[in-house]
């Protein structure tokens, strides 16, 4: 106590400034509206560029929550999107292809070896299972081959043993899109005849004869082909939309009826 009253005595000049500093200044403000107004502006631009330097903060530490909500819309719009396409045929085969999606996150991708995988960082206790399809928002990465309870191994597109079923979008020509494990960025679709007509820059999708894939999920275009007059069918370089080199959120497709397909094609088989 003795110690406030000593510095009140030592600065008792400059206390009584202030005191006297601040009762002017607020007669000043009270009683002329410009000052009154520039008191006020002066407050709220400083006010504001707090404010807006916090709310900077709070949204660069909250891109992680951001980024969670975007997918989980996004996972949310692209099984709507998948399933009012087949639509038309549940209508007429009586079959309903319900798929649904699920995000997740890469941990680990490879995309210079000959058998390319991709871990993600989800697993059997999110729902994920052997031979579910796995997508970006550009299109397919591949299927998935092992699963632990919160990781699975995702067979890349940029493998020598991947064969997926393709076609040239908008029509019915389908064939298998493989990989020579000469480029990364691209892969060859095969099988497609040669009367076909094609053209550098026609869109490459997924075709209808998976049981893994929605029909007419984005590849890529078709960059280069060519017919050896000796064969019936054209080679096809297809450059992919997705960068392999940079891949960070995906979704993993689950087709419910997949295992009821599949029963009813062995049947088939195993009657004939």
């Amino acid at each position: 106590m003795q110690q406030i009253i000593n510095f009140i005595l030592r600065y008792k000049i400059t206390l009584l400034y202030l005191l006297l500093l601040t009762i002017s200044l607020a007669f000043t403000f009270q009683s002329h509206s410009y000052h009154r107004s520039r008191y006020f502006n002066s407050a709220n631009w400083l006010s504001g560029g707090i404010y807006n330097t916090m709310e900077r903060f709070s949204t660069y530490f909250g891109l992680g929550e951001i980024n969670r909500q975007l997918l989980e819309e996004n996972r949310r719009l692209r099984s709507l999107l998948y399933n009012n396409e087949n639509k038309d045929s549940v209508e007429l085969d009586t079959v309903a292809l319900n798929y649904t999606l699920i995000s997740a996150r890469i941990i680990k991708n490879s995309y210079s070896n000959q058998d390319n995988y991709i871990t993600i960082n989800k697993g059997k206790n999110q729902g994920v299972a052997q031979d579910m399809g796995v997508i970006s928002a550009l299109g397919i990465l591949g299927i998935v081959e092992k699963t632990s309870n919160n990781y699975a191994a995702v067979q890349s597109i940029l493998n020598t043993k991947s064969n997926l079923n393709a076609k040239i979008k908008g029509t019915n020509y389908f064939g298998s899109l493989t990989w020579n494990t000469e480029r990364f960025d691209q892969v060859q679709l095969e099988d497609i005849p040669r009367l076909v007509p094609l053209l550098v820059g026609d869109t490459i999708v997924t075709g209808a004869m998976s049981s893994i894939f929605p029909e007419n999920i984005p590849i890529g275009i078709i960059k280069k082909f060519d017919l050896n007059t000796s064969q019936s069918f054209y080679r096809i370089d297809v450059q992919l939309f997705n960068d392999m080199t940079n891949l960070k959120n995906v979704y993993i497709i689950d087709n419910p009826s997949r295992e009821e397909i599949l029963e009813l094609e062995n049947d088939l088989n195993n009657d004939r």
